[in-house]
């Protein structure tokens, strides 16, 4: 069955714990952001961003500043504006992104090219190397962006330039021999383009995205090739380098012959996110299939258990199955956002239960916690384990940060989460035929079209500290449609009623299908069971052997030094813990955090570093926190995984 998501112009969230992260995002995210695009963060690295495209229009002299795709920054923020625009107007938030808007069509090129860094510093020279330096990517993001602010404003100016744009590359690439034979080395192009098509309903759009994934990984190789044209010159060294890594950039293999998924995990996702987009819009069976396959390497044998991907600071990237190191981990912001696209639009594909559960993993875990509760800082590398010493002396572990940062010279994650949340309405509904799946539990409001007619929804949800969901169904009329509900993998047992009568339910791929005449007014209420679980990694992944991991719901839980005395890693879980559940007012939010008895080696005065083993412990009191909230108290030490 293929789905339609639901507008986000027509769903409204309205939810305890959600709202609070979309105010935030609005007053707080998208204003200090825009601070640091234009360099106005004391104590931030410098972003350069909106400097470049002034210096590009010709409003200011100067030297480009930042790196190569530094351009993607502000088109990400506007992104993220216009999803805010869409449901909450904000005149003045109009009015500043019109006059970015301005400057960025002033800096556009008569061809329709935009790019500072090449306008600025390099002028004729583009597309010259494709492997290193991000045109496509920074034209994708740019596409993205003019398609929310249009969807959100009408306003078109974007948009126009977009497809200007778009029509410009449409001449530069394709199969034809007086074209570039080509392809971008960090994807993200190719799902803007699908994007850009469903706004403009130009298929031409659809066309070169669709060139792009198939051409890619074909041979001749054309990163190879383009490395040759260059002299085997670099762009990040500018001296000869080896052969290009083919697997980093997905280009090893035609995407249909892919089964696992390698190289830098942003580049991976944003790549089979589009991948899914055309399998759905073309019925391609053999896409699909290879969206499944690397769907299961990710999510069965690669992703971290808050939804992390890519375990290695060497690139960012994929290492191989099971290698899952807690302490050295990358799993960056953006991979996350990654995974949560790819899984929308699997579930769009194909509405099965384990897709919406990594989006929900990804999403309460590793991309809310990378943000601070004031929404001025962030992480752009989540680890699993924090040693603070480590962090400043091991030069292995010093992208691992024990604090989040104000900014960084590569910001792409603090705007990625800002789009993210700002479009969260999008991934809680889909809607075909004659059923409205649910895919997330979170308040709201949304309108469903459904072809019996439009049908009103209303859910009111205690997620994610309590499992009690109730959705009031309001169709024009009197209609016969299904309700689909999706039975999280956390939740042991669900009840189910209508109306107030509990009611029996069949699973299909995960979802509770409810069939009937619906009259305005009914209420389905959704009781999720949410006991504590300890959860155990398959022992492949090394790391884990001997540990395990708390997990509530859709949060994972952790210890903090600040709850403990250090060492963290000198704790232990007894074999059957009796947890305990209670508020805690000292923490934001007042989240429900889970207590139990433990052990602890003892401290022992014996100075020597190895000793007989004395087999000495004493008890003590653990108390997990969820780990979106840990680094907001005192800098110390944090662990998951815990000796069990």
């Amino acid at each position: 069955m293929i789905q339609n998501p639901i507008s986000l112009q027509e769903v409204r969230i309205a939810d305890e714990f959600w709202s609070k992260y979309e105010e935030l995002v609005r007053g707080t995210v998208i204003p200090y952001q825009w601070e640091a695009l234009n360099d106005r963060v004391p104590g931030a690295e410098p972003s350069y961003a909106i400097r470049n495209f002034r210096i590009a229009a010709g409003l200011e002299e100067g030297e480009f500043g930042g790196l190569v795709f530094q351009d993607s920054d502000v088109a990400k923020w506007l992104e993220a504006v216009g999803y805010s625009l869409s449901s909450h107007p904000d005149p003045e938030l109009e009015r500043l992104a019109d006059e970015v808007i301005d400057i960025i069509v002033k800096a556009q090129h008569e061809d329709g090219y935009i790019n500072t860094y090449f306008t600025i510093k390099e002028p004729g020279r583009r597309w010259t190397n494709l492997l290193d330096c991000h045109e496509l990517y920074c034209a994708g993001h740019l596409m993205e962006a003019a398609v929310a602010y249009y969807q959100a404003t009408g306003k078109r100016k974007l948009l126009d330039a977009a497809c200007r744009y778009a029509d410009y590359i449409d001449t530069v690439f394709g199969p034809e021999p007086d074209k570039l034979q080509g392809y971008d080395g960090h994807q993200e192009i190719e799902l803007a383009l699908v994007k850009l098509y469903k706004a403009t309903g130009n298929e031409k759009y659809l066309r070169l995205s669709r060139y792009f994934i198939d051409q890619r990984g074909r041979k001749p190789h054309f990163f190879i090739q383009e490395w040759e044209r260059r002299g085997h010159i670099g762009y990040w060294r500018q001296e000869p380098t080896g052969e290009p890594d083919l697997k980093y950039n997905q280009s090893h293999l035609p995407v249909r012959e892919q089964d696992a998924a390698v190289g830098h995990a942003v580049r991976a996702v944003y790549m089979y996110s589009a991948m899914a987009d055309l399998a759905l819009l073309d019925g391609d069976e053999e896409l699909a299939e290879a969206c499944r396959r690397l769907w299961s390497s990710i999510t069965e044998k690669q992703m971290y258990i808050t939804g992390g991907i890519g375990s290695t600071h060497h690139g960012e990237a994929f290492s191989f199955d099971y290698d899952l190191p807690n302490d050295t981990v990358y799993a960056e912001t953006c991979a996350s956002i990654g995974l949560i696209f790819f899984a929308h639009r699997m579930l769009l594909l194909e509405p099965r239960s384990e897709y919406a559960d990594v989006l929900e993993r990804a999403l309460y875990n590793n991309v809310i916690g990378s943000m601070s509760q004031d929404g001025k800082h962030y992480f752009y590398v989540n680890p699993l384990e924090v040693w603070p010493e480590a962090s400043r002396h091991n030069p292995g572990r010093r992208h691992v940060k024990p604090v989040r940062q104000p900014w960084f010279g590569c910001s792409c994650c603090p705007p990625n989460v800002a789009r993210l949340i700002s479009s969260l309405g999008r991934y809680i509904y889909t809607a075909k035929d004659d059923t409205i799946y649910a895919h997330l539990y979170i308040g709201s409001e949304a309108t469903a079209p459904l072809s019996c007619g439009d049908v009103r929804l209303e859910q009111q949800s205690s997620l994610p500290w309590d499992g009690a969901v109730k959705l009031t169904v309001r169709p024009e009329r009197e209609q016969r449609f299904a309700i689909a509900l999706r039975l999280p993998g956390w939740c042991g047992e669900a009840r189910l009623a209508v109306n107030g009568q509990a009611v029996d339910y069949a699973l299909e791929h995960g979802y509770a299908r409810i069939e009937r005449v619906w009259s305005p007014g009914d209420t389905i209420e959704w009781e999720l069971s949410m006991e504590p679980l300890l959860i155990q990694a398959h022992p492949y992944v090394r790391a884990n052997a001997g540990k395990a991991a708390i997990q509530r719901g859709p949060l994972v839980y952790c210890l903090e030094e600040a709850d403990h005395e250090a060492p963290l890693s000198s704790i232990a879980l007894p074999g059957k813990p009796v947890f305990r559940l209670r508020r805690d007012p000292g923490l934001p939010g007042h989240p429900v955090v889970i207590e139990s008895e433990g052990n602890s080696d003892a401290v022992a005065d014996d100075p020597r570093l190895y000793r007989p083993s004395m087999k000495r412990s004493k008890p003590v009191r653990v108390k997990a926190i969820p780990y979106f909230l840990w680094g907001n108290r005192t800098p110390g030490e944090m662990c998951v995984w815990i000796r069990s």
